[in-house]
């Protein structure tokens, strides 16, 4: 992990939220120096915002996804070895000394996957809520139902952004996991999740790509959320395609920030509740999270 504490006068976010942060890359890449990490915690320290970004497992990138790529085949580790990570990290966050205010949780792309997921698992399994769920556009299921038709035009107009068709998610799924997608655990793939099993998640904010086919799996995620009665506000950033976060020099990228930093500021200093886990037997996560109250994870130390 890599700790970012707030860089700008006076300091802390007067309410002292924090934020546990995974970058995406497919499950199998990216790391803490690539703008949707280190960037993004800059960002939001300079902010006010204490950021705890999480350099967890990667899946493996096998030689046709490498090709794919244009990276070197490598080996890796499957679910849940990366959720697991975040858990842990959360838990490490919250119990540490580093901010005195409400915990949050996010993620982009397939880092905003396992973010929803480890929630699943920590109000389930745990009994700890973030006080906000921060989704950049999310991958969140593994079989995507079709874009809608001024979605499908969009990337008919712009094949670059045309990148995550069904076989591609599909693929991404299938390597993450390290095997069919038919039984995957909810925490793997929680766009599956019905309003019953999303009946207690925290508050969630969720900004999409508008040129993104992945917007369809947020979209319905979000959907689900509303039919539950939960807090959910989206938004789709104008004229972006996906992972704006990974490229600071959009305009696009500071407006997202501005968005989750007042979104965070906002918190009341209590939303973390703890409670008597909700229903453990619901979340399968093929790992015992109940265990992980003094893991901890190595860490790079705070960041000037």
């Amino acid at each position: 992990m890599r700790v970012y504490p707030p860089t700008t006068p006076p300091g802390m976010i007067a309410n002292g939220a924090g934020l546990v942060w995974a970058h995406g890359g497919g499950f199998a890449g990216g790391d803490l120096d690539m703008p949707e990490a280190d960037g993004v915690a800059r960002a939001l320290a300079a902010r006010g915002v204490t950021v705890v970004s999480v350099d967890y497992s990667l899946a493996p990138l096998p030689q046709a996804l490498a090709d794919r790529f244009g990276h070197a085949a490598k080996d890796g580790v499957h679910y849940p070895a990366a959720s697991d990570d975040i858990v842990a990290a959360f838990r490490w966050a919250f119990e540490s000394e580093l901010s005195p205010g409400p915990w949050a949780i996010g993620g982009a792309s397939a880092g905003a996957n396992l973010v929803t997921g480890a929630t699943l698992r920590l109000v389930a399994d745990v009994g700890l809520d973030p006080a906000l769920v921060v989704l950049a556009y999310p991958t969140l299921l593994a079989v995507q139902p079709e874009p809608d038709a001024d979605l499908r035009a969009a990337l008919d107009a712009d094949p670059e952004a045309d990148t995550f068709g069904p076989d591609a998610v599909l693929g991404m799924y299938e390597n993450y996991l390290g095997g069919p997608v038919d039984a995957a655990p909810l925490p793997a793939v929680p766009g599956l999740a019905t309003a019953e099993d999303l009946a207690h998640f925290p508050p969630t904010l969720m900004i999409n790509g508008e040129v993104d086919e992945l917007r369809v799996s947020g979209e319905h995620f979000a959907r689900t959320l509303a039919d539950a009665g939960r807090d959910i506000v989206v938004l789709t950033e104008p004229g972006t395609r996906h992972g704006h976060l990974n490229r600071p020099e959009e305009a696009a990228f500071a407006a997202s920030l501005e968005r989750i930093a007042a979104r965070l500021a906002a918190l009341p200093p209590d939303s973390n509740p703890r409670h008597t886990p909700v229903a453990p037997e619901s979340v399968d996560s093929r790992a015992d999270v109940s265990t992980r109250a003094s893991t901890t994870l190595p860490t790079e130390g705070s960041l000037p």
